[in-house]
C-alpha cells in the first residue's frame, strides 16, 4: 500500500505487437502456446482513478476486448456498457498500439467521444486512414492532440508527459509517457530505437520515475536468425541491463521489461528470469498493479 496513492495501473500486457502465439510461427515457443492454450497480450496499461472510478487505457492493442474486460474485472468496473473507458492514450501508429481503436467504431461498441490523446502527427495518420477515420467521423472518440514536450491530464489530477523518443517512422512520431501521480511516477517507454541514437535517453526517461515499463523486444538478437536487425533496433535486454545496472542494484525492481517478442527467451526461461531478477530487473507480469 502506497500512502496518499488516488490511482492504479495495472499492467494489460508484455508482448510486441503479434502477441503469443505469433501468427507465422512455428517455432516450440508458438508451437507449445498454441497447444497449451497459453496466450500473452500486446503490452498495454489501465490506470483507475480511485476517486472517480474513471478508467484510462493505454495502447489500444488487437487484443483491446480481452484487455479492458482483464481491467474491468482488476478494477471492480461493472456496468460500462458502451463506455468501456474513459480515455484512451496512444504512443504510435504501430499495429499493436492503435489497432484496437476500430473496435471503438460504429460495427463493434460504438462509443460515444471517448477523448483520444495522441501526438498531432498520430491524429493526422487516424484522420487519414479507415476504419479509423470513420470512428474519429462518427464521433466514437474524440482526439485531443498534445505536442511532444508537452502534458495532458487525461483524468482529473493526473499529469501524463508526452517525451519524444526515437523509433521508426512510417506513419507517425513516437512517444514515450512519464505519468504523475500524488505519490509515484510511472513511465511507459515500449517502442525505442537503441539507446545510443540519442545520448543519454535512458538516463533522462528514468529521471524521477518510480516504476519504468521499458521496452525489451529482443534479449540479445540471437533470437531471430536471418533478420536484419537493423531494420528493427529495439535496444536489447542485455544493452539496457548493462547500462543501468548500478542502479538496478540500488533499486531493484523500479525497471520492469516489457513488450517481450515472442522468441525472447526471457518470455520462456524461468533461469534467465530469475539470473535477470537478481540483477534487480524484471519481467513485467500481466495483472501487477502500481499505485500512483
Amino acid at each position: 500500500m502506497v500512502e496518499g496513492a488516488r490511482y492504479d495501473a495495472w499492467l494489460l500486457g508484455r508482448a510486441q505487437d503479434g502477441g503469443l502465439p505469433h501468427l507465422g510461427c512455428e517455432r516450440p515457443c508458438c508451437a507449445e502456446a498454441r497447444a497449451s492454450g497459453h496466450v500473452e497480450y500486446p503490452c498495454a496499461l489501465g490506470i483507475k482513478d480511485r476517486q472517480t472510478g474513471e478508467l484510462l487505457l493505454i495502447e489500444a492493442t488487437p487484443a483491446v476486448e480481452p484487455q479492458i474486460a482483464m481491467f474491468h474485472q482488476l478494477a471492480g468496473a461493472s456496468g460500462r456498457g458502451r463506455s468501456p473507458v474513459d480515455g484512451v492514450l496512444i504512443t504510435h501508429a504501430h499495429i499493436g498500439h492503435y489497432t484496437g481503436l476500430m473496435q471503438f467504431g460504429e460495427e463493434v461498441a460504438a462509443t460515444d467521444h471517448v477523448p483520444l490523446h495522441v501526438t498531432p502527427r498520430m491524429a493526422d495518420f487516424l484522420r487519414s486512414n479507415d476504419p479509423w477515420a470513420q470512428v474519429i467521423e462518427y464521433g466514437q472518440v474524440d482526439v485531443r492532440e498534445v505536442q511532444p514536450g508537452a502534458s495532458c491530464e487525461p483524468l482529473d489530477g493526473l499529469k501524463v508527459e508526452f517525451i519524444a523518443v526515437p523509433h521508426r517512422e512510417e506513419h507517425s512520431d513516437t512517444v514515450a509517457f512519464k505519468v504523475h501521480g500524488p505519490q509515484r511516477t510511472l513511465l511507459w517507454v515500449p517502442d525505442v530505437d537503441q539507446w545510443g541514437r540519442h545520448d543519454g535517453l535512458l538516463a533522462e526517461l528514468l529521471e524521477g520515475v518510480d516504476v519504468a515499463y521499458v521496452d525489451a523486444t529482443f534479449y540479445d538478437g540471437s533470437e531471430l536468425p536471418g533478420r536484419d536487425l537493423s531494420r528493427i533496433p529495439h535496444p536489447l535486454m542485455i544493452e539496457t541491463m548493462a547500462m543501468w545496472e548500478d542502479e538496478a542494484a540500488a533499486r531493484p525492481g523500479v525497471v520492469r521489461f516489457i513488450h517481450l517478442n515472442h522468441t525472447n527467451p526471457a518470455l520462456h526461461d524461468p533461469a534467465l528470469r530469475a539470473e535477470i531478477e537478481s540483477k534487480g530487473f524484471v519481467i513485467g507480469e500481466v495483472g501487477e498493479k502500481q499505485p500512483l
